[in-house]
């Protein structure tokens, strides 16, 4: 019986990665992240698994962002035992996350009991169970190969986010197989450029901006010097939802740079809202390892800490939090989570979108049915804890902050790679229309085959004869 890959996640659609590939003795799953969306449709496919866990024999975990590794406990809870491997920071970073979920989950099943809501989403794991699931985890370093059940195992630097990796899997008959993961952009801030893998037969690829080109993150933090300049002349507050890990991050670095060279006034007050990014930005401290040269000669090499600088305030504390919404402008206010489904971002976004003095500044890939993507949209009206409210704030956008390749720089990325044994590329985590303007462009630049893989299908994989 031969090979098969196939995925119960993030199929024609951006959220909950779930790959996997069927030796034939065994089943490898890369990947276990928990779907967004709306909230009923995201708690079924959370809570209904299409594969059996206790089959699965390992899994591979690419990095930690939420939609990648926030159903690790749900999914060791529902029987898989066998060995998660990751490397030391996404380990790290997982932990925090899944910590954090737990917690949301709890704190939304309550919310909905006290409002009386028909829909009370019963949390899908708690604390004890990301517990069990981390004691799970093994971590590797890059570029050392590992053997796992039917496979060993190589990571290399996705340069995504922290610790985030390209995953070459090379089968016991000598299949060897490529997964993106999020594939990362050369010239970010902080993190090394993705790293080349070796020549694979079949390669998972990620298209969240398949059909869209990014801006030059060199003009970015001009960009965000002029956003940050209205609401200095407006008196107001500027509002950006961000992802606790590496968007927040790049922010807080940017930020540090325009106040290094006088770009932004020295006094203005910045508050990093979210407890999960300020315990995020303490493990980036831990890794340095991660680092680009331009980091570790900018700050690093001259005892500076790229994270903290005058001005920067990071809060934890709930009356901390609420006590922003009474403070007069301006000031800046980064808090989670970034697609503005969760956390406090939703509460500095309901006491402040009524106001046209205000902005909000979009810094992220918003999935669809979002209420980031309402923002992104503009839509007059927009509805947060059950209550509509009017859109009256400024809204920006500075694409040039995503931690995602465009599809120029996939491009360019399979360009580079040897491609002497490359039979087929596969398309993930991306929209249908990103989907098929990347498929278009790769087989135009001489990739033999491009599929879009479909829920659930099994698609054969073998070696050339």
């Amino acid at each position: 019986m031969g090979a098969f890959f196939y995925s119960w996640g993030a199929c024609q659609e951006v959220t909950g990665s779930k790959h996997f590939v069927d030796t034939g003795q065994h089943t490898i799953m890369i990947d276990a992240g928990m779907f967004q969306g709306r909230r009923k449709e995201a708690y079924k496919k959370n809570t209904d698994l299409p594969f059996d866990p206790s089959a699965v024999d390992a899994i591979i975990l690419t990095h930690a962002h939420f939609d990648h590794c926030g159903h690790l406990p749900y999914v060791t809870k529902n029987g898989f035992n066998g060995n998660i491997y990751c490397t030391p920071a996404t380990r790290d970073l997982a932990s925090l996350i899944m910590l954090d979920s737990a917690y949301i989950q709890e704190k939304d099943a309550e919310f909905a009991r006290k409002k009386g809501k028909e829909f009370i989403p019963d949390p899908l794991y708690d604390d004890a169970d990301v517990t069990v699931a981390l004691g799970q985890v093994v971590a590797f370093g890059y570029r050392r190969t590992f053997t796992i059940p039917g496979a060993t195992v190589t990571f290399y630097d996705a340069g995504h986010i922290l610790g985030s990796s390209l995953v070459v899997m090379e089968l016991t008959d000598g299949l060897t197989i490529g997964f993106t993961g999020d594939l990362g952009r050369p010239g970010l801030p902080i993190l090394r450029d993705p790293q080349m893998i070796p020549a694979v037969d079949y390669l998972v690829c990620e298209s969240t901006y398949g059909d869209r080109l990014h801006d030059d993150i060199k003009d970015a933090e001009d960009r965000l010097g002029a956003v940050i300049g209205r609401i200095v002349e407006t008196r107001g507050k500027l509002i950006i939802p961000a992802f606790a890990v590496e968007r927040t991050q790049e922010i807080i670095y940017f930020l540090h740079l325009l106040k290094d060279r006088g770009a932004i006034p020295r006094e203005l007050p910045i508050f990093v809202d979210s407890p999960m990014a300020i315990s995020a930005t303490g493990i980036f401290r831990m890794h340095p390892e991660c680092f680009d040269a331009e980091t570790r000669q900018v700050f690093l090499n001259h005892n500076r800490n790229p994270f903290g600088f005058e001005g920067l305030h990071y809060i934890r504390d709930v009356r901390d939090s609420k006590e922003l919404n009474r403070m007069p402008g301006p000031m800046i206010i980064i808090s989670a989570s970034g697609m503005c489904e969760a956390g406090r971002i939703l509460h500095h976004l309901r006491n402040n979108i009524e106001d046209e003095s205000n902005t909000v500044l979009i810094v992220g890939f918003m999935a669809e049915n979002t209420l980031g993507r309402k923002l992104v949209n503009r839509e007059r009206e927009v509805n947060i804890f059950g209550e509509s409210f009017q859109l009256r704030a400024h809204v920006e956008s500075i694409n040039a902050f995503s931690a995602h390749a465009d599809y120029g720089e996939i491009l360019r990325y399979l360009d580079k790679m040897d491609r002497s044994r490359l039979r087929e590329v596969f398309l993930v985590h991306g929209e249908e229309k990103a989907q098929l303007s990347l498929k278009d462009r790769m087989l135009d630049a001489g990739i033999p085959k491009v599929t879009i893989a479909s829920y659930g299908q099994q698609y054969p994989i073998t070696r050339k004869s």
